[in-house]
């Protein structure tokens, strides 16, 4: 799929939903280190291209690929009671050589 099919077949208002937030964790930061990727929490039904689509939209970058993981939540236990976490669906983007996200906010 083009990315010109990409950004006229999705609705706008749907892919400003599809983030829901960035990942900031060690690993995630060594991941963009070394592979020039971002990680993201998205929607539990998103898909690659709603994802790719999405970036693009909102931070003006060219995506190369990305790659989806979905994370079972763990069964926690609090005295007798027991609860489980949400499920989560992680997204790793990674950015095409030369361009640069900023989550962090601070300016250059």
């Amino acid at each position: 799929m083009s990315a010109v099919n990409a950004q006229t077949k999705y609705d706008e208002g749907r892919l400003m939903q599809v983030l829901v937030a960035p990942i900031v964790s060690e690993k995630a930061t060594m991941i963009a280190e070394k592979s020039n990727s971002v990680t993201f929490k998205v929607l539990q039904d998103a898909t690659k291209y709603e994802i790719k689509a999405a970036v693009e939209l909102m931070f003006k970058v060219d995506v190369k690929a990305v790659a989806v993981l979905n994370i079972k939540g763990k069964t926690k236990r609090f005295g007798k009671s027991v609860g489980r976490r949400d499920n989560i669906r992680k997204a790793y983007v990674t950015l095409k050589p030369g361009q640069e996200l900023n989550l962090g906010g601070e300016t250059a």
